[in-house]
């Protein structure tokens, strides 16, 4: 099974991802986390739109979870990417394992609160431009968002305060 946990940034997606991989018991994989190893690798990168490293990542998410589908393990993958990354790198994949997609959910207000403060508090997030978005380009970017779309079994999940529905009726969605 591939279980997709998508929304844009500052959503929770993360947490829920680890939560959800926890209780399924398989591995989470976190786009983020791995150019926050890029980073690591690669002193003085400074962020920014379609940067190297943001485009290695891109690759190296979709080859890490192509591996562990197609070994047969089923596989929690997280990431804030709209229906045009999402969509076509995902569609080889159904082929090879069951798919379900969390999309979660906040206000805009609550994501830029979330991401300023990750920004302020997380030295690791210097590998991403997101803490850096001016204020009024921060709405209109949340606000366009345009989630991933296939034909396959999906739950919106409101993040703003734990989980609306909560982790068990999460885990039953993704069990079905």
């Amino acid at each position: 099974m591939l279980i997709v946990i998508s929304g844009p940034p500052g959503t929770g997606k993360t947490t829920l991802a680890h939560q959800v991989a926890a209780a399924v018991g398989c591995p989470a994989i976190c786009r983020d986390e791995i150019k926050e190893g890029m980073v690591h690798a690669n002193p003085g990168f400074v962020p920014g739109p379609s940067d190297p490293l943001t485009m290695r990542t891109l690759s190296t998410f979709f080859d890490v979870i192509g591996l562990l589908i197609g070994r047969g393990t089923t596989v929690v993958v997280e990431a804030a990417f709209q229906d045009h990354i999402w969509g076509p790198r995902l569609t080889p994949f159904m082929d090879l394992a069951e798919l379900r997609i969390v999309h979660c959910t906040v206000s805009a207000e609550v994501a830029q609160a979330r991401i300023t403060e990750r920004a302020a508090g997380n030295e690791l997030r210097k590998a991403h431009e997101d803490g850096h978005t001016p204020n009024d380009n921060w709405r209109r970017r949340h606000d366009a968002f345009n989630r991933v779309a296939l034909p396959v079994p999906e739950l919106a999940v409101d993040t703003t305060d734990g989980y609306h529905p909560g982790l068990p009726e999460i885990i039953t969605f993704l069990s079905r």
